[in-house]
């Protein structure tokens, strides 16, 4: 090849992006960095024992259409430093710290499962930080059923253990042939990334967690209507991780909410249904 000819560069993918790590609040925070463009940053926070593996490769690329999307690890987790934090608001407190290390002043925030907790927190400590907001596989602080995340994963991640497989095909998804094939298709997609992949959560940084979420769900109900972005809640309609009426809970209890449930879907509803999530997301995020 001649200098004056153009030269090509694959475009860069969820699965070849490399890990990047920033320092906030007295500690390393590993995150992953997608996409460009003039819409606002989209900042992405994940669920209980999740890496920047766990990201759904496919949801990332459809949002990060048009804008940069940040995909972050909590304190403690992959290959972020110290140790996981015993509360939400700590760990939104994190979030923040990491969101002004990465010079970011105006953001879009999605949040799924713990990352929703941390999502709602983080707009009660910045609420002008934000513009808009998605919510899935969600709920607030003292939803029902969430202080009872241990007990009812526990005996599911046993049954992964003794059946071999990932847990999330018994948490996220429900038991119909519909849910069984996209348990299957999302978990081979968690696997495509072969190079550079993140740290797996600690056993002790997966209990603290669990603390956490328990500690959320045992709080006393805040005032949703002091979120006044306008909010994305999208859900299965058969989620037995955070009970799918906290979704519904959720949406009457902000002024300015769209709610969407996904129907035989679980936990995991916006991978099973991300042909449909991802550019109602956008379209979201868009307007």
């Amino acid at each position: 090849m001649s200098a004056a000819e153009p030269t090509t560069r694959s475009p860069e993918t969820w699965n070849t992006t490399p890990n990047r790590t920033v320092e906030a609040a007295g500690t390393i925070f590993a995150y992953r960095r997608l996409g460009s463009g003039d819409g606002l940053p989209l900042v992405m926070l994940n669920h209980w024992g999740a890496t920047l593996d766990n990201f759904d490769p496919l949801i990332v690329e459809g949002l990060a259409q048009g804008r940069t999307v940040f995909a972050l690890d909590y304190r403690g987790v992959g290959g972020s430093g110290g140790d996981a934090p015993l509360t939400i608001a700590e760990m939104a407190s994190d979030v923040l710290a990491v969101i002004k290390a990465l010079g970011l002043t105006r953001i879009d925030l999605m949040g799924f499962s713990l990352g929703g907790f941390v999502a709602q927190d983080l707009l009660r400590q910045a609420p002008d930080l934000a513009r808009r907001v998605i919510l899935t596989g969600t709920g607030p602080a003292g939803g029902v059923g969430i202080n009872r995340v241990g007990a009812v994963s526990n005996p599911l991640i046993l049954k992964g253990v003794l059946t071999l497989k990932d847990p999330k095909t018994y948490l996220f998804f429900t038991s119909s042939k519909a849910g069984r094939r996209a348990a299957k298709a999302f978990l081979t997609r968690l696997k495509l990334r072969e190079q550079d992949r993140d740290a797996p959560i600690s056993i002790a940084a997966f209990r603290r967690q669990l603390k956490a979420i328990e500690a959320w769900g045992d709080l006393a109900p805040q005032d949703l209507g002091a979120i006044r972005q306008p909010v994305l809640v999208a859900n299965g309609d058969h989620d037995i991780m955070v009970p799918s009426q906290n979704s519904t809970d959720m949406a009457r209890r902000l002024p300015n909410a769209e709610l969407v449930l996904y129907p035989d879907a679980g936990h995991g509803g916006i991978f099973q249904f991300h042909e449909v999530f991802t550019p109602r997301a956008l379209a979201f995020l868009d307007a």
